[in-house]
């Protein structure tokens, strides 16, 4: 028999075994009748993915291209050397260039982003998904860490919701400063301005997950049976960083040529058959290499005529494939006499890659659900 005391810490015999009363259950029981409202106690998941400014004019590139470029974590520059000039000279003139490459790739019939449009199909998806497994006991919502929703927001509205766990999930495949940490420091910035802070659980990289390699070879495959011919090289362009972010210790890098090595074993394929690229090359410093513009370029001019790129590293489309890759890339082959240049999409809201963020988020919910 329990004493006492032990059953009213929160505990009921059952088969012999204590069990743990959840959160929320019957805490008001003795409060006073002006006691504050307290919600039924819910396990929060919050993805969270880079951004998107809210339209394509100059204002609203400049805010949301300020806040990107002032981020330590992507630029990581002395302020003093680094602030006159993207204040005076870089935002005077890119968010006019960076305005029009967003609204070629505009969704003007909801007025967003594609990777708002994208983030908000694959949150809704999880959430259904979620919702058939757990009931009300999950709440799903998703975040941006430069622009809107902003991180903060999301934090605030799932506390008042009565999340006293939550569960942050970077949509990042492979970690990196500029990326993973980039989101998770906005997240705690966001945890310090709530009084009752809930506790809290940060996904890793999932960049070798096996659901996640399934779930870009099953895209390569559907992309290649639609084709009337097999693309001399499969592609794989990542976003790039400085070179020296890798000497300094940041395992982006490996993360991709592990990704790219475990995407053609599972498909079968031979050494050689998929090459390790790196785009979006910004400012005076070498980064890491081959980039993808160039390399591409090269294997036109070497007689591969007809390529497939596909961009691993980027959970949704936006403007780095929708623009980059499709416009930019595709040129720079082209330009060199590639014929045929094949872009596979993002995983997006595919239920393969559904299934497999899900995967990652119960294997992290772990203990917190039922």
């Amino acid at each position: 028999m329990l004493d006492a005391k032990a059953q009213n810490a929160g505990f009921a015999q059952t088969d012999a075994r204590p069990a743990m009363i959840q959160p929320g259950q019957g805490r008001l029981a003795h409060a006073p009748a002006d006691h504050p409202k307290v919600r039924r106690a819910k396990v929060g998941v919050l993805v969270a993915n880079l951004g998107t400014p809210d339209n394509y004019d100059y204002w609203s590139m400049r805010r949301y291209l300020n806040e990107f470029l002032s981020d330590k974590r992507v630029v990581d520059y002395s302020a003093w050397i680094w602030q006159p000039l993207l204040q005076l000279v870089i935002l005077s003139k890119r968010p006019f260039s960076s305005g029009a490459n967003y609204k070629l790739i505009w969704n003007h019939e909801l007025n967003e982003s594609p990777l708002l449009t994208i983030t908000k199909n694959q949150t809704r998806k999880i959430a259904e998904t979620m919702a058939a497994k757990h009931g009300d006991e999950v709440m799903v919502d998703f975040c941006m860490r430069y622009g809107n929703p902003s991180t903060e927001s999301k934090v605030r509205e799932m506390v008042e919701a009565g999340c006293e766990k939550i569960l942050f999930f970077p949509l990042y495949p492979h970690y990196a400063g500029a990326t993973s940490a980039t989101a998770n420091d906005q997240f705690f910035r966001a945890l310090m301005k709530e009084k009752r802070q809930p506790s809290v659980r940060t996904v890793p990289e999932y960049f070798e997950h096996p659901a996640y390699i399934e779930a870009l070879a099953q895209s390569v495959e559907r992309a290649y049976a639609e084709l009337d011919h097999k693309p001399d090289v499969l592609v794989a362009s990542y976003h790039g960083m400085p070179k020296r972010y890798l000497m300094e210790g940041d395992p982006y890098h490996c993360q991709c040529a592990k990704t790219s090595r475990l995407l053609r074993e599972r498909l079968g394929w031979e050494k050689g058959s998929i090459d390790t690229t790196f785009q979006s090359v910004f400012g005076p410093e070498e980064w890491l290499r081959p980039y993808t513009v160039e390399h591409v370029a090269e294997l036109a001019k070497q007689g591969k005529k007809k390529i497939a790129v596909i961009a691993p590293a980027f959970s949704a489309d936006c403007i780095e494939t929708l623009e980059e890759i499709n416009g930019e890339i595709r040129e720079a082959f082209e330009h060199e006499g590639g014929e045929v240049f094949t872009y596979i999409p993002c995983l997006n809201d595919d239920d393969a890659h559904i299934d497999a963020l899900v995967s990652v988020i119960e294997e992290n919910l772990t203990g917190w659900v039922r």
